[in-house]
């Protein structure tokens, strides 16, 4: 489950809602959590941790908007299908990026460290 899965580190620059989306959302990209895996209830996950539950729902509240979980109702919180679609839409921007970067004459190492730069 994914309570064995995420590491909370108090020390860490990152406050503990952003530790737990953004290991939550490694795992659901990287498919440790498959498609229509059932999270746990905030509360659960939240004790689990050692959290506060607002934490925890902040971090699902942040994965639902962005298309990785989806909430029904009672039944609980599930992984979403997203990741899936994601990938096929990063190659898509990718492949546009590149063209774009081929066309201006710009090289792959520089078109590479913008990159970076725009994910920091």
């Amino acid at each position: 489950m994914p309570a064995d899965l995420i590491t909370i580190d108090a020390d860490a620059a990152q406050p503990p809602f952003e530790q737990v989306r953004s290991q939550l959302a490694r795992q659901i990209s990287d498919r440790t959590l498959a498609v229509g895996t059932r999270l746990p209830t905030v509360r659960a996950l939240a004790t689990d941790l050692g959290l506060a539950a607002n934490t925890v729902a902040r971090a699902y509240r942040e994965l639902e908007e962005a298309g990785m979980v989806e909430t029904r109702g009672r039944a609980g919180t599930f992984v979403s299908a997203l990741g899936d679609r994601s990938r096929v839409a990063l190659r898509e921007a990718a492949s546009g990026y590149a063209a774009t970067v081929h066309a201006l004459g710009i090289g792959a190492d520089e078109a590479l460290e913008a990159v970076r730069a725009a994910l920091r």
